[in-house]
């Protein structure tokens, strides 16, 4: 897409978090860009991406918080891919086909109580898909969602 550098471009790691607040003392999160790439495991959550003129779709969040953020599902122990095509299905329609563009890697060697995914590893894909949404959701400029934890893959746009 038109407007983003290089270092977007390039696959692998392309931010890493150090000692993020979210996660346990000691940790890191890693943004890593695989377009097409294998999908990670252990993988939690899949996030829908659609964007269009430097908007991401987002939907609120299934947590009960007020924020909105990418359409997302829990994988558990379902395929990611079959979950990521699930969510294109019910977001953008049938036809829809998602592409992993890449991923939030936890990096959690001591978990604390609180911490709910796998330890050491835990992925949170992002997946690109085209169409219109077919659900309700918000077109949110992506420079708004900077503290998201995936905004790396996509905020260059």
């Amino acid at each position: 897409m038109a407007g983003r550098d290089a270092t977007v471009h390039r696959r692998g790691r392309v931010h890493e978090h150090h000692a993020p607040g979210w996660l346990p003392a000691g940790s890191r999160a890693d943004v890593v860009r695989d377009p097409g790439g294998d999908v990670p495991s252990p993988t939690c959550l899949v996030r829908l991406l659609l964007e269009r003129d430097g908007e991401v779709f987002c939907v609120p969040r299934e947590d009960g918080a007020t924020r909105l953020d990418l359409p997302t599902r829990v994988v558990g122990a379902l395929d990611p891919q079959v979950v990521a095509d699930a969510l294109a299905r019910e977001v953008v329609g049938h036809g829809a086909r998602p592409e992993l563009l890449g991923y939030v890697r936890n990096v959690v060697t001591t978990p604390d109580a609180g911490y709910p995914w796998p330890a050491p590893l835990a992925h949170f894909t992002v997946w690109a898909v085209r169409g219109v949404p077919a659900v309700a959701g918000t077109w949110v400029p992506v420079h708004d969602l900077r503290e998201r934890h995936w905004w790396p893959l996509v905020g260059t746009v």
